[in-house]
């Protein structure tokens, strides 16, 4: 899959991976945070010990940053998109994934005001698995 990137986000690529040697798959904006997609396998050299390259690289861009850890499984990637927060229960059917919060103010986090972090979500996962539809939280 090939994404287009401009000079901005080609250089907080090359940023993280000399920061965290760790290998990268993706960069981009998602609500106001700056995500890394790194490969499967490398999300604890992403972050390193203690978090220290997060805490370095957020000082060193101020701003937020998130780290995703790519999955070829697309309900084990929609839980790594999700994290920290926790999901209880998935389903799959014909593109439409059911999840199960474990409360009131998790699923209210994971769907967000007027369903945009949810949506936000299902565009991240989509980039990778256009064959999703949509995410509901139950």
């Amino acid at each position: 899959m090939k994404f287009k990137y401009d000079m901005q986000t080609l250089q907080w690529m090359s940023l993280f991976e000399k920061i965290t040697r760790a290998r990268l798959k993706d960069c981009f904006m998602h609500n106001e945070k700056l995500c890394f997609l790194v490969e499967d396998g490398q999300l604890q050299r992403a972050l390193g010990p203690q978090k220290k390259n997060l805490v370095k690289l957020e000082s060193l861009l101020k701003r937020k940053i998130k780290i995703i850890e790519f999955k070829d499984e697309m309900l084990r990637f929609i839980v790594n998109v999700f994290a920290p927060l926790k999901i209880i229960d998935m389903k799959e059917d014909e593109g439409i994934v059911t999840i199960t919060g474990p409360d009131q103010k998790t699923k209210g986090l994971m769907i967000g005001a007027r369903a945009q972090n949810l949506r936000n979500y299902e565009k991240i996962v989509q980039r990778y698995y256009p064959e999703l539809k949509e995410i509901k939280i139950i």
